[in-house]
């Protein structure tokens, strides 16, 4: 008979340092805010697979603002945890429909959207109970009155040792947002408000730091939100023509005479996400709609041409990164017969950027890696005073959209 092999752990060596007080936290809401590599989604995933282990009765649900972002997020995130702490043999996921389920007691992690309350209010667990809720980039959920329902949701009986917990994560931006007043400017009893920074992760690498010291000497406003995750939208945007609304792309395009669909494709791998961006443009009223996005790492020519063809984006025309013609070349005879390079020149950035600029640009709430770029997309700062280039970082989004519209200075379009 084969004898159980019985591993020990030292979970502050794994979790690392700055975190002693969420880890220990029991009370109803445990809020942490923060600047980008501060480890807030991993702290959170690792704490989650650890407590499902350690009470079996105990049930986690997942929530994000639209639920088609869990797999490249969250789901992936408490993977990776299960694989860190060295138990990933003892949990099976699935990705239709999404879920993570402890093997020994049939313990289940699921996922849901905002988008979809119905999926979330009726929820139940077979085993146990519905204890924990994480709700991840808590920012995107603009309206106070939808996580009111979901915390209505959370209640009922359980017995003595388990408790209810929802825990919320996100980088700030506006300090408009109600998670600010709700949470942070209140003194109220059952939360936990923590702010983190890169400076709690002892595991970012020298390169990683030093982009952020770099941040803090050359745009120290910009460190102040996205390095010390203080409240506040990055100054000097490039872009302040915008707004987040929920619309009917469809609707637009079949109403509208002058609308037009517009796509965009900026090539990413290993460090840079893959960004494409489609939008319908209407010219007469001089408005820019952008309804969907991809935003991913390590995809393949193969993974790009499949992600857009099962949208049911592949019939228009979309614009690519000329530089390179290779992978152009690729999805042409993977099936998108429309694709095509950007036709770059002189200037052509600056160009760009003044043509949207003459558009009103208004984002789907689902895009939301758009909707982030354009809040971190800065124009470069020295000596305290603004340039007129960009910085080359949060932009690939960005780039898609305008190589999408490159046609709209010469009147090119595509019919839908």
């Amino acid at each position: 008979m084969a004898e159980d092999i019985i591993r020990k752990i030292d979970i502050s060596a794994v979790v690392g340092q700055g975190y002693g007080t969420f880890w220990r936290y029991r009370g109803r809401y445990r809020v942490v805010k923060g600047g980008r590599g501060a480890k807030k989604s991993a702290t959170a995933a690792l704490w989650y697979i650890y407590h499902l282990m350690k009470y079996p009765k105990a049930n986690l649900l997942v929530v994000r603002r639209y639920a088609n972002g869990h797999r490249d997020s969250t789901w992936a995130q408490l993977r990776w945890a299960a694989k860190r702490l060295g138990v990933a043999h003892l949990w099976r996921s699935t990705r239709t429909p999404l879920a993570l389920e402890y093997l020994p007691t049939g313990q289940k992690i699921l996922f849901r959207g905002m988008d979809d309350p119905e999926s979330i209010h009726s929820i139940t667990v077979e085993r146990g109970y519905l204890c924990w809720v994480w709700i991840e980039e808590a920012f995107q959920i603009e309206e106070e009155g939808a996580f009111n329902k979901l915390d209505m949701s959370i209640r009922g009986d359980m017995e003595e040792g388990y408790f209810k917990q929802l825990t919320l994560t996100f980088n700030p931006w506006s300090g408009q947002h109600w998670l600010k007043e709700r949470f942070f400017d209140r003194d109220t009893e059952e939360v936990l408000a923590l702010t983190k920074t890169y400076l709690d992760n002892e595991f970012l690498d020298e390169h990683d730091r030093r982009l952020f010291e770099e941040m803090k000497q050359c745009f120290p406003r910009r460190y102040d939100v996205e390095g010390l995750g203080q409240w506040g939208i990055a100054s000097g945007l490039v872009y302040e023509n915008w707004r987040v609304e929920a619309f009917d792309w469809k609707d637009l395009a079949m109403r509208r005479t002058e609308s037009r669909i517009l796509c965009g494709l900026d090539f990413g791998f290993t460090h840079d996400p893959t960004a494409f961006i489609i939008c319908v443009v209407d010219e007469g009223r001089r408005e820019i709609y952008v309804f969907d996005e991809i935003y991913r790492k390590a995809m393949l020519n193969s993974d790009i041409a499949d992600a857009i063809l099962s949208r049911g984006y592949g019939k228009y025309r979309i614009v690519a990164d000329s530089a390179e013609p290779k992978s152009i070349a690729e999805l042409k005879r993977l099936g998108l017969t429309k694709v095509t390079g950007a036709k770059k020149g002189p200037d052509s950035l600056r160009h760009g950027i003044q043509r949207l600029c003459g558009y009103t640009l208004i984002v789907h709430p689902r895009c939301v890696h758009t909707k982030e770029e354009l809040e971190s997309y800065v124009w470069q700062e020295h000596n305290g005073v603004l340039c007129n280039t960009p910085i080359d970082r949060n932009n690939h989004l960005m780039d898609a959209l305008r190589y999408a519209t490159e046609g709209l200075d010469r009147n090119i379009f595509v019919l839908k």
